[in-house]
């Protein structure tokens, strides 16, 4: 059965990510971790290069210099929606952030005193911490390559906490269905952390993200709060949004 755009755009984009992690990856290593055959590994590779995402060369793959501005353009955009969103974290507060890199890199921003994050965020033990924020990790089974804890040791601590605000990042951001998140062992543990807030929540998103409807719903769109996004986001989606009585941050 042909597989629906959805699947393949996301299997697309995890190649990319893997290519932009390892540097030159071969086709057999791809089709081994994404459980597909060689065959379509090439056609997405034939795909992403037509697309200037990436070169290939006999049997694999490497990042291409196109990618690197592409990338390089999309990162000063998340690092900035980061930015700003640590400017909203105030002093003695506790926040949630999951495993979302855009809601990883607000670490290194935050200003405020005392502060306490929750998170599943693995990666959080290398980030930069200049704030000296309390890191509390709710544990449970370690995803390697994307860092994310999850599993029922980390639902069960995370059911024991609250916290004052919450940063969360997404898959997809769509005014019809909400906020998804891709991986499953994920989708619970986003749902809570909007739960279990006794504040604010924010979802931080990138202008990709509007329109992406990949994985399972984390909350829907009339339980959004606020959206952190940038100038790329479209515009109708964001006036979808705010006639819904979401707020939506764009920042320049």
């Amino acid at each position: 059965m042909k597989a629906s755009r959805s699947i393949v755009n996301s299997r697309r984009e995890r190649i990319l990510e893997t290519v932009r992690s390892e540097g030159d990856v071969t086709v057999s290593t791809l089709a081994e971790q994404l459980q597909v055959s060689p065959l379509t590994i090439r056609r997405d590779l034939q795909y992403l290069e037509e697309h200037k995402l990436l070169e290939r060369f006999y049997g694999g793959a490497r990042t291409g210099g196109a990618e690197e501005a592409r990338k390089n353009s999309r990162e000063l955009r998340k690092e900035r929606i980061a930015r700003y969103a640590a400017s909203l974290v105030e002093d003695r507060d506790s926040i949630f952030i999951n495993t979302s890199s855009t809601a990883l890199a607000m670490v290194k921003y935050i200003k405020s005193r005392r502060v306490t994050i929750i998170t599943n965020n693995g990666n959080i033990i290398n980030e930069e911490n200049p704030s000296q924020a309390t890191i509390i990790l709710l544990g449970g089974e370690l995803r390697y390559m994307k860092g994310a804890m999850v599993g029922d040791f980390a639902k069960n601590n995370l059911s024991q906490v609250t916290a004052k605000k919450s940063f969360i990042g997404c898959s997809g951001l769509s005014p019809d269905i909400g906020m998804t998140t891709e991986m499953v062992s994920e989708v619970n543990l986003n749902q809570m952390m909007f739960q279990r807030v006794t504040g604010t929540s924010y979802i931080l998103a990138d202008g990709t993200k509007f329109g992406e409807k990949i994985g399972r719903v984390s909350c829907p769109p009339e339980k959004i709060e606020n959206i952190i996004t940038d100038m790329s986001a479209p515009p109708e989606m964001v006036r979808q949004f705010r006639e819904i009585g979401t707020w939506v941050y764009q920042v320049d």
